[in-house]
């Protein structure tokens, strides 16, 4: 394992310009610009209940809608989180957070395991918060699981605010990518019988 946890990506296309920079072994610390004002609210969330630290400049064709913006954020995350774990060396691998939020709660499972996968079970009650296209929150923690290369279990047990519900994820996200990013002493080597993740 390197002594730092971080890296930085750059992500420019004919939709979007990114630049991003990660460090799982933060303080809570964010500096968050998004053309997705939602969004960049989620992130805060996410970044403060994952003691990581993270900058982010996303300018996208929010002119035509949030989605190529929103999706491009998740990959680019999902590729400085990657790089971030290293080795994986002495990681506890798996996490799993219940966060509520007034009436809702939602539940996130974490296996840092190399096997890219989002299974989602949420109900939500309206299809937009403010301007933001609720199925949008789907599209960006699969590109986040699939380059991240993370198993990620999402449930929302249940609410009735969408935004309550939204924000009890990515509070349970960070929390449950804190809990298995980080570093468990009785580790030795990677955690898997296979010799590696």
């Amino acid at each position: 394992m390197s002594s730092k946890r971080e890296a930085s990506f750059h992500r420019k296309t004919n939709e979007t310009n990114i630049n991003l920079s990660f460090s799982i072994d933060g303080e809570g610390n964010s500096s968050i610009e998004t053309a997705v004002p939602f969004m960049t609210h989620m992130l805060d969330l996410f970044t403060k209940h994952g003691q990581f630290d993270m900058t982010i400049d996303a300018k996208g064709d929010t002119e035509i809608d949030d989605h190529h913006t929103t999706e491009d954020i998740g990959i680019v995350l999902g590729q400085a989180l990657l790089e971030s774990l290293g080795d994986k060396k002495g990681i506890r691998r798996y996490g799993n957070s219940f966060v509520p939020m007034d009436e809702a709660l939602a539940q996130v499972v974490v296996d840092l395991s190399n096997r890219p996968h989002l299974e989602m079970r949420a109900d939500f009650p309206t299809d937009r918060v403010g301007t933001f296209d609720v199925e949008l929150v789907h599209e960006f923690l699969w590109k986040l699981a699939l380059e991240a290369r993370m198993n990620l279990h999402v449930v929302v047990h249940y609410g009735h605010n969408t935004h309550h519900m939204i924000e009890a994820i990515f509070k349970a996200l960070g929390r449950a990518l804190d809990e298995a990013s980080s570093i468990d002493p009785r580790v030795k080597g990677v955690p898997s019988t296979k010799g590696m993740l």
